[in-house]
């Protein structure tokens, strides 16, 4: 029989998912940071900006499913987080609206802008984006300034259950150096795909010998950050919650989650190993291409592990850091169990969406961008 709490584990576990997904595709704000530095010439630019513009509604649409199942089967953190800490979703929401506009208006006769200042909007989404989706993430561990009372609701006139304690609305993260750190790691990884996905994506000798280098530099670049987070993570303080509800403070939370969690710690080990290894044999073999694949496996895996480590093995996802019993986990913060019932049976579809997008992909990709290609195509960015 399916329990409540399977439904709770099973629809965080598609969050996580999700969460992987959207990052593996942020190489496409990655591409958009780094391609006006890699260049050499116009060409080269346009070859780079009409690679990751065939990709850039993977990622838009991945980033609103991940909103949207957060918000149907989690409408407390939904509405806690994205009601309180509105400022920082907003800068989220509209670096990536300004990258629409900007890819389908770069190349059109007579726009506002000119060419220069659409790119310069994708070169702003292109740090934003990364950055700020990945301090956003990082408060799942270093918590947030609200407090939660859902008695509220029976208050006549005032029936707000959370209540945001920063007139900041969000933008108090980026003052925690560890949201900082996390968000840095992540525009560096999106750059370390973007650099390998141009390598499988477009045939130019001089650009690809320039990712080539440049993916070093990159790759050592995101290491630093990201073992700073990860050592952070494993030592600090986690917020526990027992069957009963009741929350309190666990020293080395995440390190025990890690270790009692063997599934979770299988799949954050072979994701690092799976981005080492593709980023790795990328640099070290001027014949390989697919690095990508790779790297890109296991940024899912290593991504979804760390989502996991955030929510399951009765933990705080999203701890308050100016009242801890006000703290969301699973269990006090889930919809309904006809709602998750309804919505696991409709979760089924997901493998034919998956199965679609990577008919999608090949199609897109079935051959190489190079010069020549450039100037036959009929739609550019």
């Amino acid at each position: 029989m399916i329990t409540y709490d399977f439904l709770q584990q099973y629809w965080w576990f598609l969050i996580s998912l999700l969460g992987g997904l959207l990052v593996f595709l942020l190489f496409v704000q990655g591409g958009n940071s780094i391609y006006q530095s890699l260049s050499y010439d116009e060409t080269s630019r346009r070859m780079m900006i009409n690679s990751t513009g065939r990709k850039w509604e993977f990622t838009f649409t991945t980033l609103v499913t991940f909103g949207g199942a957060f918000f149907a089967s989690f409408p407390l953190f939904y509405s806690t987080s994205f009601g309180g800490a509105y400022w920082l979703w907003m800068l989220i929401l509209v670096s990536f609206v300004l990258q629409a506009v900007s890819y389908e208006f770069q190349s059109k006769m007579g726009n506002v802008l000119g060419k220069r200042g659409y790119r310069l909007l994708l070169q702003l989404n292109g740090f934003m984006g990364p950055f700020l989706l990945g301090a956003t993430v990082a408060t799942f561990f270093t918590g947030s300034e609200f407090t939660v009372n859902q008695f509220r609701l029976s208050e006549i006139g005032n029936p707000i259950v959370s209540i945001w304690n920063s007139p900041w609305h969000g933008l108090e993260a980026l003052a925690n150096p560890w949201n900082v750190v996390l968000g840095l790691a992540v525009f560096f990884l999106a750059r370390v795909l973007a650099l390998q996905y141009f390598i499988n994506n477009l045939r130019d000798e001089v650009l690809e010998s320039r990712a080539t280098v440049r993916l070093v530099g990159e790759t050592a670049l995101f290491l630093v950050f990201f073992l700073a987070f990860l050592g952070r993570l494993l030592t600090m303080e986690g917020l526990a919650v027992d069957p009963a509800g009741i929350m309190k403070p666990e020293p080395y939370k995440y390190f025990f989650n890690l270790i009692q969690q063997p599934v979770v710690l299988v799949l954050f080990l072979v994701g690092v190993a799976l981005v080492l290894y593709g980023t790795l044999r990328t640099i070290l073999s001027k014949t390989f291409r697919r690095g990508i694949w790779f790297s890109g496996t296991g940024t899912v895996l290593t991504v979804t592990a760390l989502f996991l480590l955030a929510g399951w093995n009765g933990t705080c996802y999203y701890p308050s850091s100016i009242d801890p019993n006000s703290s969301l986990h699973l269990s006090n913060s889930c919809a309904s169990m006809p709602t998750l019932q309804v919505m696991s049976i409709v979760s089924l579809l997901i493998p034919f969406v998956l199965a679609y997008i990577f008919y999608c992909w090949r199609a897109i990709d079935r051959k190489p961008i190079t010069r020549e290609e450039l100037d036959r195509e009929k739609h550019l960015y």
